[in-house]
């Protein structure tokens, strides 16, 4: 009985070792968001027409939606 629970313990420890390796490799291999303001700039248009949050990112409002629904091309 005492392999068993070696070999369960080994098994704990391998997946607990992976689950780290594989949360350090997301955080060190993230990157930064790539969106930039030239929507707006084009535009004229506010952050805040496509942005619940007046600076931009975060929830879409619906011409956001529509927006990114379109292949982010200005709907018709």
């Amino acid at each position: 009985m005492k392999s068993l629970g070696k070999q369960w313990f080994a098994v704990a420890a391998g997946a607990s070792v992976a689950m780290v390796i594989a949360g350090a490799a997301g955080v060190l291999l993230s990157q930064p968001a790539a969106a930039t303001a030239q929507f707006a700039k084009d535009t004229g248009k506010a952050c805040a027409a496509c942005h619940t949050n007046p600076k931009g990112g975060g929830t879409l409002t619906p011409l956001g939606e529509q927006f990114k629904a379109n292949g982010n091309k200005m709907p018709n």
